[in-house]
């Protein structure tokens, strides 16, 4: 078990009570989320990274056909036990049981916070495998206009009322650009603003699709 999910296995039911309404508070975040909801294609689409499952129940509610995935046990057992009429399986962004082609859409939201810059290219590289055509992924992150990959940005060591063990990582949305397109994907819409409701920092999101031809 690594850093990662041992510390959301430990903190994800006061996760949970801290988070579960936070779309209500993030203009930003409800504004991407309602633009990804408009222009991905009908089909399923999983919540990569998805926590207790609140972006999951928020584009469901919104009549999406949508599931999540996370890496911990924890936050999935949460997740289920919260959201029971919808599906949540454990699994890795970087090693998803999904076949070529089955999604028509993807979120990475905030799932790649704790990632640093050189493994992007892979969680990215997933994403584009598992969508098909015409298939839409939204990414969230911390963004940071003029962030280096030096290292993380800052380490947690206590959060939502536990000890961690967690890096955070900032994202310099060119570079995040610029990863995506490499990754093959076309962008859609790109969107930074400044912290919101006691955010630490400016916040980035990222809209792109998997291109109809090759």
């Amino acid at each position: 078990m690594n850093e990662i999910e041992a510390s959301y296995n430990t903190v994800a039911t006061d996760y949970h009570a801290l988070l579960k309404d936070l779309v209500s508070k993030g203009v930003a975040e409800r504004m991407m989320l309602m633009y990804f909801g408009e222009k991905v294609p009908p089909g399923p689409i999983a919540d990569l990274g998805c926590g207790t499952g609140r972006i999951t129940s928020h584009l469901a509610a919104a009549g999406l056909d949508v599931f999540g995935i996370d890496l911990s046990p924890g936050m999935i057992d949460v997740a289920r036990e919260n959201y029971p009429h919808l599906r949540f399986d454990v699994g890795s962004v970087f090693d998803l049981d999904l076949k070529d082609n089955e999604l028509a859409g993807a979120l990475l939201w905030y799932s790649l916070v704790h990632t640093p810059r050189s493994q992007l290219p892979a969680a990215f590289a997933e994403a584009h495998r598992v969508l098909q055509p015409g298939g839409h992924l939204v990414y969230g992150y911390k963004a940071a206009p003029g962030a280096q990959d030096g290292g993380p940005a800052y380490h947690l060591s206590s959060a939502y009322g536990h000890e961690v063990d967690l890096d955070v990582y900032l994202q310099e949305p060119a570079d995040v650009a610029t990863l995506l397109a490499e990754a093959g994907f076309e962008e859609v819409a790109t969107l930074t603003h400044a912290a919101e409701w006691g955010e630490k920092q400016p916040q980035g999101y990222a809209l792109v699709r998997k291109p109809l031809t090759p």
